[in-house]
């Protein structure tokens, strides 16, 4: 049975979705106003793992993932550049859009714009307002009542007192308690603004995700995810927004990754320390990076460093050489080693166990082919396939990923034609010419392997 963690009881739990084999999902999605940084790919990579699995296990999976498309550093950022807010927008959202599918992020079902959700917005802060939740301060702006919602911190484990007790909270006149946050903000001059029951504004960060989840997905639904630094105040917040407005339970489960870490430090923009998608895939290739985020236990920090991406990057090598040059028509697999990697995905979507099978199942191909056994060598290929699939892996001809692995001045055909010189060559016994060729192949990035009479390269 698959278990999950359930940030919410800090405990895992069997998994039992509200609708038998049916299984709704939100995730908090990219503010978009700068490129991805590895923190958000690590988001993005994990949930699309955890929908990948979900779905292979056989269930129906409906994926929301959301853009915020309004919001301060939005604004902020429009105006430094000199441009419109939209255009901000657009030109981001295609970068993530273009890094997502580098990195083999299948796109979710639905994915929800905050600006073209107003209506659904306002529906919910006026049932908040009706339920006694939330009021209209004297600067027009429309907060939250935190102290009407009787289990705030059910899910950070915050307490109030200990809150209201804390230096760093944020106090406004016009609110009643410094712990109350804003819904709706009252337009100010220069700033986008939407008409509203309370005059011209724009919805606050934390009430477009409750609004459209739940538009999306419904009142009470199954996991609610993204990343551990949401936790608090956002989702504690959107626990608070849609069961005072609704009456009703929110979420199952709640899922958090952990944090990408450098030099043991949480990576953010704010400490300066990330490194985008873009940079990162200047020196490695996409699915080294997403095998990277996956060698590790999605709540598990991840510690980032060129040398572990470069490990990863080797070890995935190897899966691919593993596949190399075997034929997997027969689509058969192997039983025994697709029960040992559920079993290891079951227990709370444990990728590092998971890719662990799927080694083991290279090193029984690489013994089939030595054997001279193809059938068994087929059967191997064809499990390290499915699994490879399961994870978003292994998706690749082997032969393009080794050539594509790498940047030279030789074009594949030159490659290919000095590879045949150095054939004659040998066949001459010119072994000067010949080492002269592998040589200049190899100062261009290119390594050639001798073996079972034929001669294989890829690009290192």
């Amino acid at each position: 049975m698959l278990v999950i963690h359930n940030s919410l009881t800090g405990k895992k739990q069997p998994f039992q979705p509200l609708e038998p084999g049916r299984v709704r999902i939100y995730v908090c999605g990219i503010t978009v106003y700068d490129y991805l940084h590895l923190g958000h790919a690590r988001m993005l990579v994990v949930f699309d793992m955890v929908v990948r699995y979900l779905r292979w296990r056989g269930y129906e999976v409906t994926y929301v993932r959301n853009i915020t498309d309004i919001d301060d550093k939005i604004i902020k950022r429009a105006a430094e550049n000199g441009e419109p807010m939209d255009a901000l927008t657009e030109r981001f959202i295609a970068a993530m859009d273009a890094d997502s599918d580098a990195l083999g992020i299948v796109r979710p079902d639905q994915e929800p714009r905050a600006t073209e959700h107003l209506p659904a917005i306002i529906r919910m802060i006026e049932q908040l307002a009706a339920r006694g939740h939330a009021y209209q301060g004297a600067n027009s702006d429309v907060y939250y009542r935190v102290a009407s919602f009787s289990d705030y911190g059910v899910l950070s484990g915050k307490r109030l007192v200990d809150l209201r007790a804390g230096a760093r909270v944020d106090v406004s006149e016009a609110k009643e308690d410094p712990l109350d946050f804003v819904l709706w903000k009252a337009a100010k001059p220069g700033e986008p603004s939407w008409p509203s029951p309370w005059g011209p504004g724009r919805p606050g960060w934390h009430i477009e995700c409750s609004a459209m989840s739940t538009e999306a997905l419904g009142n009470h639904f199954d996991i609610h995810g993204g990343g551990m630094d949401l936790k608090f105040p956002l989702h504690e917040n959107e626990i608070a927004q849609s069961c005072g407005a609704t009456g009703e339970a929110f979420v199952n489960l709640w899922m958090h990754n952990g944090f990408v870490e450098i030099n043991e430090e949480k990576m953010s923009k704010s400490l300066g320390n990330f490194f985008t998608v873009r940079e990162i895939l200047e020196q490695f290739p996409a699915e080294a990076v997403r095998f990277f985020v996956l060698s590790s236990h999605y709540r598990s920090p991840l510690h980032h460093s060129d040398d572990n991406i470069a490990q990863a990057r080797a070890t995935l090598d190897g899966l691919y050489q593993a596949l190399r040059g075997v034929d997997i028509a027969a689509g058969e697999s192997d039983s025994k080693a697709l029960a040992d990697f559920q079993a290891a995905m079951d227990d709370d979507f444990n990728t590092p166990g998971g890719i662990a099978v799927m080694q083991s199942v290279a090193r029984e191909l690489n013994r089939a082919r030595v054997a001279g056994d193809d059938t068994a060598a087929g059967i191997q290929a064809t499990t390290l396939r499915t699994l490879g699939g399961v994870l978003g892996l292994l998706e690749q001809d082997p032969e393009s990923w080794f050539r594509g692995a790498g940047k030279g001045s030789l074009s594949d055909p030159e490659i290919e034609a000095m590879i045949e010189a150095r054939r004659l060559a040998r066949d001459r016994r010119d072994w000067a010419e010949a080492d002269r060729l592998r040589d200049a192949l190899a100062d261009d990035g290119v390594l050639l392997e001798d073996a079972a009479g034929r001669t294989t390269w890829k690009r290192t």
